[in-house]
């Protein structure tokens, strides 16, 4: 064995049990390559074939790096559940699996029933060793998973909303029935948080050591741990919520209303990035894949639909109600309502979810809230009565990375690891839609329009250099310093002319903006008559006066800024005291018992900015008020 016979295949060399690991890497080898290679040898183009022959080949490195990196540091396989013939992978049993499994497999399948504290809401720490249970009424408990022991149980005597882990087991937050409060595994009060008010959800961004709550008010609030500083307080404006959720992609926090619509939140900005309607009623439930690129939403109206966050649009409708939705690592979905429990599968990679798994709990428990416990295919089901735990082939990640999250971590490892994330502590302004864009260059914005100082500095710049710029010499008689001295002030001007016509455009742009906006204020009634005409070139002057005769109206003042085109059309005529040749038209003359006559002169008063015309009448002062 292991001699090479004479004109042999070289894998001959190998032994057996190397022979069939070089079979299994090149098995793994062909489920990361991208199909088979092109045949170069058909291109005539020399430069074409050895560009695409070195990218087949760094194709061929890198599928072959993926496959040890598989073989090597992923040895477990995830589990699956498969179906036989005709049968159907949803009409299994837990019993039926549980006679299958493992002992130590076996044991995750249990139900723990307290009917008077319920209904119970659930959380797992990252590595999934430790859950934490509450109860409605009061009952918190800490539970080591692996072995299944009671760490801390204590009643608060209050009501308690939800619960959620912080950084590690250590410590954990419960919201109650007035303010959240902060615990150690011990069952000792750390903090109060009181500026969060009656919290119905809570979410913890594990990232940027980040406590996110939202009230019965609708106000969301973020909460650094750390330091207790408040980083964000913002009122929604929607209403009260009960759902609640955290992308594990980005750190962005959703929120579903009763309006049916979704917004997404960051601790820096006061408006929500995105607001989209995703149900016609209410929305009761939602969840984010842990590649935080797919939404789960439930509503009202009884649809599931899956949502692409990249696209916000939909991918799926699922015809089913949902009270509670998780996602696992692997990608399933568990949708509970009432006594059951459905799970779906993307088993073919098309973000196209199937039914994989169900399971009824017992007639009358009301389920309200399920979550996948990371790193085993078990998941767990937060019910009226208590809490349950079954088992879903395929749902956890089989190989955990320790750097990560670590099951078995040991005391000097949780501190390890607690330093480590503190120091790598993200800032809130990291938490955005899409993070990848964090490091990047900036892209070039189109060019802004420069200030005034701005054009002032280019323009003596400019000047400066035409000053500088030499004469040619010329002929005799034409090389006289007056000539040069006009020749000079002429490529001045010329320097100067574009900067003076565009501060001239930008004046113009600004007049007719002021004046569009001007027309644009609507007035009240009784000011009505004080507005500008229309056509912007007349003008209406009011005035009342109580004799009538055929007496010239002299106008002692005029100020300087008065047109002196005016429309003529009848008789009366206004005299100046400057023999300036103006007169005025009455356009409109109406009898008032009262006032006596009110006469309207319509005058052409382009560039008049209003002032007051001083005027004698029968030797009687009148001040006529002009607006424009």
């Amino acid at each position: 064995m292991g001699a090479k016979q004479e004109n042999g295949d070289p894998e001959d060399i190998l032994p057996p049990t190397e022979q069939e690991l070089s079979h299994e890497l090149d098995m793994k080898v062909k489920k990361y390559l991208r199909g088979e290679g092109a045949d170069l040898e058909v291109l005539k183009d020399k430069k074409l074939k050895g560009q695409l022959y070195d990218r087949e080949s760094l194709y061929g490195k890198s599928a072959k790096a993926a496959a040890k990196t598989e073989k090597w540091l992923l040895p477990s396989e995830g589990g699956y559940l498969e179906a036989e013939g005709i049968e159907k992978t949803w009409r299994i049993k837990q019993d039926t699996i549980g006679r299958e499994v493992d002992i130590s497999s076996a044991k995750n399948q249990y139900d723990i029933v307290l009917p008077d504290f319920g209904p119970y809401t659930l959380d797992f720490t990252s590595s999934g060793r430790y859950m934490a249970a509450a109860g409605r009424k009061g009952h918190l408990a800490i539970v080591d998973t692996k072995n299944m022991s009671l760490i801390k149980e204590m009643q608060v005597r209050e009501t308690v909303r939800d619960v959620v882990f912080l950084h590690n087991e250590l410590f954990f937050a419960a919201a109650q029935k007035k303010y959240p409060y902060i615990y150690n595994r011990d069952g000792v009060e750390l903090h109060c948080l009181k500026e969060h008010g009656a919290v119905t959800r809570l979410q913890f961004l594990k990232n940027h050591f980040l406590l996110a709550s939202i009230n019965k008010f609708g106000q969301l609030r973020y909460q650094d741990v750390t330091m207790g500083e408040m980083i964000g307080n913002f009122r929604t404006g929607l209403g009260r919520t009960d759902v609640m959720q955290a992308n594990p992609f980005n750190g962005v926090v959703a929120l579903g209303h009763s309006g049916g619509t979704v917004s997404m939140w960051k601790p820096t900005s006061a408006v929500p990035l995105v607001k989209m309607l995703c149900h016609p009623g209410p929305i009761t439930a939602m969840a984010f894949h842990p590649d935080g690129h797919l939404m789960a939403t439930s509503g009202k109206e009884k649809k599931i639909k899956i949502w692409d966050v990249r696209k916000f649009e939909v991918l799926q409708t699922i015809r089913g109600h949902a009270k509670t939705l998780d996602f696992s690592q692997k990608g399933l979905l568990a949708a509970g309502t009432g006594s059951f429990v459905q799970v779906f599968g993307d088993f073919s990679g098309s973000r196209n979810y199937s039914r994989y798994m169900g399971h009824s709990i017992v007639k009358g428990y009301q389920i309200g809230k399920v979550a996948f416990r990371p790193y085993e295919d078990v998941l767990g089901i937060g019910h009226s009565m208590g809490w349950s735990s079954i088992l879903i082939p395929g749902s956890g990640e089989p190989n955990f990375d320790t750097w990560l999250a670590n099951p078995f971590e040991t005391t000097k490892q949780r501190r390890e690891k607690e330093i480590h994330s503190l120091l790598d502590k993200l800032p809130p302004e990291t938490i955005m839609l899409d993070p990848s864009k964090i490091g990047t260059v900036k892209s070039a914005k189109k060019k802004e329009k420069p200030t005034k100082m701005e054009m002032e500095v280019d323009m003596e710049a400019a000047v400066e250099a035409a000053k500088g710029t030499a004469i040619k010499k010329k002929t005799k008689g034409r090389n006289k310093p007056s000539k040069i001295a006009v020749k000079k002030k002429e490529i001045v001007v010329r320097a100067k002319k574009p900067f003076l016509d565009q501060q001239m455009k930008e004046e113009e742009k600004v007049a007719k903006k002021k004046q569009k906006i001007s027309e644009e204020i609507s007035l009240p009634t009784a000011l009505q008559r004080f507005a500008r005409s229309k056509h912007g070139s007349e003008l209406d002057l009011n005035f009342h006066y109580s004799s009538l005769g055929n007496n010239v109206l002299r106008v002692k003042e005029i100020p300087s800024f008065f047109s002196s085109s005016f429309v003529r059309e009848v008789t009366n005529e206004v005299a100046m005291d400057d023999d300036s040749c103006v007169s005025a038209t009455v356009m409109k003359a109406e009898v008032s018992a009262a006032l006596g006559f009110d006469t309207v002169f319509r005058v052409d008063a382009r560039g008049f900015a209003g002032g007051v015309i001083h005027a004698l009448w029968n030797s009687q002062m009148i001040h006529v008020l002009v607006r424009v």
